[in-house]
């Protein structure tokens, strides 16, 4: 028996999410490490040209994980102008705690493969202190619905975040697309950076 309402539109929400993240993880494993590697360059340079980036004096951001857009050197330039640095600590539960960035020799193998602050946790809430926030993101569409990896921790981090807080998704040139699947837990973003196309600003 066919299956409809809320059920089957879940699930065929799900199933184009998986389709365009095997798509766009398919194409970032194509890209060079010389690409790679320009690429958070030019993002940490879009970032750290924005007004509210200069402004901050807390950013909450991610270490990036295998062939996502580098973020470290953006983390290392932030903290060495002297914004507060929080990065996420993966909890059991998938939520996202919080702790300080203290330089490169303040991080360590979490789970998944992360690498995770050592200071202490300031809980869940720690987010909500940020004036900037830098998220992971596979696609975003022009109307701010972004693309995660499908496990939920961002989504269930920026309902914590303020409204006029910038949220910020780093991409590479050619992911900002027309439409991206949604959920309705999915939160959205407010700009995405790009390598070539610089700064976004969503609805």
């Amino acid at each position: 028996m066919q299956r409809t309402g809320p059920e089957s539109s879940s699930a065929a929400v799900a199933a184009e999410k998986s389709a365009l993240r095997r798509r766009v993880a398919a194409a970032r494993a194509q890209l060079p490490e010389t690409a790679r590697t320009a690429a958070g360059r030019a993002l940490a340079d879009h970032i750290l040209g924005l007004p509210e980036a200069q402004m901050a004096g807390t950013v909450a951001a991610y270490v990036s994980l295998g062939t996502e857009p580098g973020s470290r050197g953006l983390i290392f330039a932030f903290w060495k102008r002297g914004s507060y640095v929080l990065l996420p600590l993966l909890r059991p539960d998938g939520d996202l705690d919080w702790a300080s960035y203290e330089g490169p020799d303040s991080l360590a193998p979490g789970p998944r493969g992360l690498l995770e602050p050592t200071e202490p946790p300031r809980g869940v809430t720690g987010i909500s202190s940020a004036d900037l926030v830098i998220v992971p993101a596979l696609a975003a569409d022009r109307r701010g619905h972004r693309l995660g990896r499908g496990g939920g921790s961002y989504d269930r981090a920026l309902a914590r975040v303020g409204p006029a807080v910038p949220t910020v998704g780093l991409l590479y040139d050619g992911e900002l697309v027309d439409s991206v699947p949604v959920a309705p837990h999915d939160q959205r973003i407010r700009a995405v950076a790009q390598p070539g196309e610089g700064i976004t600003r969503l609805p």
